[in-house]
């Protein structure tokens, strides 16, 4: 059974950084062979895409919101997935999903998310 434990639920007041996790395990394929995403939803807003870390060449991709503030890092001897968070906004308060994807065959797997907010 494929489990994405995400974990770094934190309050910090805007300017301020967090980091998030996804530890994961129980993949029919190995961890590298996976994209690996990060998405976050907002009260009332729809899930988007945040940042995107790819399985072969561990290339980078991230939402205009968020480009120079976060940075998504993978390390494949731990299967586990990061998410450094810099400069933090209150528009960043969201509960944070962790994602692995794969194409061949098609595979997707989601964490439980976990609660960032961004408050004075």
């Amino acid at each position: 059974q494929v489990q994405l434990a995400e974990s770094g639920v934190g309050l910090v007041e805007p300017g301020g950084s967090l980091g998030l996790s996804c530890a994961s395990s129980g993949f029919t394929f190995s961890f590298s062979t996976y994209v690996m995403n990060w998405y976050r939803q907002a009260p009332g807003k729809e899930r988007e895409l945040v940042a995107t870390i790819t399985s072969a060449s561990s290339r980078t991709n991230y939402a205009d919101s968020v480009k120079g503030r976060f940075t998504i890092s993978r390390d494949n001897a731990k299967n586990t997935v990061y998410l450094q968070m810099n400069s933090l906004k209150p528009e960043d308060t969201a509960v944070y999903y962790c994602n692995a994807e794969r194409a061949y065959p098609s595979l997707t797997y989601w964490g439980q998310g976990t609660q960032v907010t961004v408050s004075s």
